[in-house]
């Protein structure tokens, strides 16, 4: 009696990923040591050949040991592949005597530009390619009336370099922050508007010097750093200028 072959069950794999992946994708803190997981898959097998595959071009390779068996692969793949964009990795993975299989695709976003530009200072340092706070001009020669205590101002942030949509921006004045919603696309290249409350100008209390400033986070987790500080004059206990 001849039997019927049986036929091979296909590999099932997982997309790959990647642990420094933040928000949405790589930036530049992860692009310097860039590791990409595989996890085990059924019948994992010694001499098995595990490709990796960014952006359709082949960037590291594998061949599996006894004690790779059951274990999640890591394969690196080097700063010089990575360019700002959107981008898909995969692998494939060759058993020996078989047809390769291929992974699903991860896609995500590389950034490689920090918002503001590059940062030449150490870190903690302000960044000189943000500008500082607008405020209106009359408040910041007499600094914030009574009014601004119950309706909060309004404040402008000129456009930086590599500003792009989904950018986050932080408040910093004085001891209080605030976060403001991502920025939409109709946004970009142009300055910002923020509105600032009154409660937060209360909040922060009294200070003849208050320093407000902000920092931006783009859609990867690349951080400007701070913005370089500007003054205003806040005296609630006295604010009783004018009302405008």
């Amino acid at each position: 009696m001849i039997k019927t072959p049986v036929s091979q069950t296909p590999l099932k794999l997982f997309a790959p990923y990647l642990p420094q992946a933040n928000k949405q994708g790589i930036g530049v803190l992860a692009a310097n040591h860039l590791l990409v997981n595989i996890d085990p898959y059924p019948d994992m097998e010694r001499g098995d050949l595990i490709e990796l595959f960014w952006g359709d071009c082949y960037v590291a390779s594998k061949v599996l040991s006894d004690s790779d068996i059951g274990y999640t692969s890591v394969l690196h793949i080097a700063e010089s592949f990575l360019q700002t964009g959107k981008v898909k990795t995969y692998y494939r993975v060759t058993k020996i005597g078989s047809e390769s299989v291929r992974s699903p695709s991860l896609k995500l976003w590389v950034k490689l530009e920090t918002p503001g530009g590059h940062l030449v200072s150490a870190e903690g340092e302000e960044n000189q390619g943000l500008a500082p706070i607008r405020f209106p001009e009359w408040v910041a020669d007499k600094g914030l009336s009574r009014k601004h205590l119950s309706t909060g101002i309004d404040i402008f942030i000129d456009s930086y370099p590599h500003m792009e949509a989904y950018d986050e921006i932080t408040l910093r004045w004085g001891d209080v922050r605030m976060d403001f919603p991502a920025l939409t696309e109709l946004q970009v290249g142009k300055a910002i508007r923020l509105h600032v409350p009154g409660s937060l100008i209360q909040e922060a209390g009294d200070d003849e010097h208050q320093e407000v400033t902000y920092c931006v986070i783009d859609r990867v987790g690349n951080n400007s750093l701070w913005a370089p500080v500007r003054s205003i004059r806040v005296s609630i206990a006295d604010a009783v200028g004018s009302d405008h």
